[in-house]
């Protein structure tokens, strides 16, 4: 009630200026403090104690420090008495009901209530425990997530790891590619410094070939029949000699 109260006055007076205006900013203000935002307490899952079903223990422990014990109930009977004697609580058919009905509803409470608050309590419980499943199904769930992100981290820590190693075996590869390349080239320039030197060999063996046959053929022309004959001649009488020679070394 006392916010709407001020956000109407806040409306009225927002043309009204100065004060109008800091009205409209003290309203924003008590709704965006600290207090409105803080978080609401939980409820307790019992209830207080109590007296005689319906007195709190609070009442008693409040008058206790002043009064004693029979404080309250002195108090309460004096109360009572004060509004019998001064008729402000007249007894009538309607007391006499509203006794019978109370006390109906204390032996009610008294009878089937330990049962009601035990059927309630496993109730109570059944929706705990359902909750606590979901709870732990949820826990699980979100702990095997956990475990899953912190392996996709690990992962992602490798993956520097696995990227050096595909750079060493991209720069290994492009190595054997250049050694296979220079071994090829070497190969292809030692065949053909191979081929330039039999070739020479070759140049040079038909040269020495053509000057051999050349020089033969020349001394051949050169010999006449004559000296062919005596030439003949003479190795016959060479060789005749040197039959003899072997001849006579045999027979000594």
């Amino acid at each position: 009630m006392l916010s709407r109260l001020v956000f109407v006055s806040a409306s009225a007076l927002k043309g009204s200026g100065p004060l109008g205006a800091g009205l409209v900013h003290a309203s924003r203000s008590l709704h965006t403090s600290s207090h409105s935002l803080a978080p609401v307490p939980s409820l307790p899952e019992k209830g207080g104690k109590v007296r005689h079903g319906i007195i709190p223990e609070e009442f008693f422990q409040f008058l206790y420090p002043k009064t004693g014990v029979t404080g309250p109930y002195m108090l309460g009977t004096g109360l009572i008495l004060y509004m019998l004697s001064k008729e402000i609580y007249v007894i009538n058919h309607e007391t006499v009901s509203a006794i019978a009905t109370i006390s109906v509803l204390i032996y009610a409470v008294k009878k089937f209530g330990p049962k009601v608050a035990a059927f309630a309590d496993k109730l109570n419980e059944e929706k705990v425990g359902h909750v606590q499943e979901v709870k732990d199904l949820l826990m699980t769930s979100l702990a095997q997530a956990i475990e899953e992100e912190k392996k996709e981290q690990w992962r992602v820590e490798g993956r520097s790891l696995l990227f050096d190693a595909k750079r060493n075996n991209v720069a290994m590869l492009l190595e054997t590619n250049y050694r296979e390349r220079l071994h090829m080239v070497t190969n292809e320039v030692k065949r053909r410094l191979d081929y330039q030197v039999a070739l020479q060999n070759l140049k040079r063996q038909m040269e020495q070939e053509h000057m051999v046959n050349w020089v033969e053929k020349n001394v051949i022309s050169s010999i006449t029949p004559q000296q062919e004959k005596e030439s003949i001649a003479k190795c016959i009488t060479d060789l005749k000699a040197l039959a003899k020679t072997t001849q006579a070394r045999a027979t000594v």
